[in-house]
């Protein structure tokens, strides 16, 4: 026995030892909250933003993303990168490319759609110039793994900005593309309007509404839309204001009322509203919030500043009310935006960057989140 005793402290020491060397997961699950990145920035790499996410038939996680690989301007060279899951986003496989970069800056901002036809549609950004900033989508009849040409969505001359996880398809099978307008960005008078590209053939045709909206200041900017239970659209708009704005449409997106502020308190930051399968709204949003500490205080989410904390509510009534607000994030030395909705299995999958400020780099981060969570008291 006095032989063996050594060799067994020994070896219990070196099983202590590897077992502190193993790797940090890659996720971490808390309280039912899965939570991973699924792509981290580096100076190769220094920017991971506007994903969305797709559910495949066969359960396995798609996300694809605008992978920055020469700065992280929003005009620096881009690609549209993949990756996927098949643990329910706590672990991701290598990255592939899903779509090259065939703009004359990059390509980027993605949404994916799965219609009612079964095939799915992959919208992205083609970024030529400050003048020149077209939206195309690809379809899949596979689930995904293989891709047709491009399509042109926004047909008409100008800079047409469409954020990433905003196509929507509504009950009547009508797609719906919602875009912000400028003749040239990154002047003073920018002057954003928004519109909605419609098509009637799941995709293979567009044509644009009849109605601009406008806003104050820099113009209405980065849309969104839901479709509400009595068959109305409901736009919403980021502006310079304050507040995020909306506008209503009675006729499926063709025409629309005049753009008003809307009681949701927010500085100029994206906001996403999405409808859960029961029939409840989440909005994700960065809430006007001043962070103060004895050493600085801080704006939340203004417009080139911190878009910190990130927010969600939920409503049962269509936005008439709301459950409390709860923070995803509440780091107020990083800032997140961009969010991607997609509800799966009673949960919700979000994407959105993690950016420290001060920093250069940008890195896309996943959280699987149950629906019950957001209805809770924080």
């Amino acid at each position: 026995m006095s032989f063996y005793l050594p060799f067994i402290r020994l070896l219990a020491v070196l099983l202590s030892v590897a077992s502190g060397l193993r790797a940090i997961p890659a996720s971490a699950d808390n309280g039912g909250i899965i939570e991973s990145f699924v792509a981290r920035a580096t100076e190769g790499n220094p920017r991971h933003t506007e994903s969305d996410v797709l559910v495949r038939r066969d359960g396995s996680l798609l996300v694809a993303w605008s992978d920055f690989y020469a700065g992280s301007r929003d005009d620096a060279p881009a690609r549209i990168s993949a990756a996927v899951s098949a643990d329910g986003g706590r672990t991701w496989g290598p990255r592939s490319t899903l779509q090259e970069n065939i703009g004359g800056a990059n390509v980027m901002s993605v949404s994916f759609l799965r219609s009612r036809t079964g095939d799915v549609l992959f919208f992205f950004l083609q970024k030529n110039s400050l003048t020149d900033l077209k939206a195309y989508v690809r379809r899949s009849t596979d689930d995904a793994r293989t891709w047709g040409t491009p399509t042109l969505v926004t047909a008409d001359p100008g800079y047409h900005v469409m954020n990433n996880a905003r196509v929507i398809q509504l009950r009547s099978g009508r797609l719906l593309a919602p875009v912000a307008s400028s003749k040239q960005v990154w002047t003073k008078n920018d002057d954003f309007r928004t519109s909605v590209y419609l098509s009637d053939d799941v995709g293979r045709t567009w044509r644009r509404s009849r109605t601009l909206l406008s806003a104050p200041k820099r113009g209405a900017m980065e849309p969104g839309l839901v479709e509400l239970k009595d068959g109305r659209v409901m736009q919403i708009i980021r502006t310079q204001t304050g507040f995020i704005w909306r506008s209503f449409s009675s006729d499926g997106g063709e025409t629309w009322t005049d753009a008003a502020p809307w009681d949701v308190e927010s500085p100029e930051s994206p906001a996403t509203l999405a409808v859960t399968p029961g029939g409840d709204w989440l909005l994700v949003w960065n809430p006007k919030v001043v962070w103060s500490n004895p050493e600085k205080t801080v704006l939340g989410a203004n417009h080139g500043g911190a878009r910190t904390p990130l927010a969600t509510m939920m409503s049962a009534d269509e936005g008439r009310t709301w459950s409390p607000s709860r923070y995803l994030e509440g780091n107020p030395d990083s800032t997140f935006a961009y969010t991607s909705v997609t509800f799966h299995e009673g949960r919700a999958l979000l994407t959105y960057y993690d950016f420290p400020k001060g920093g250069k780099l940008l890195s896309l981060k996943f959280k699987s989140v149950p629906l019950a969570w957001f209805r809770a008291a924080p």
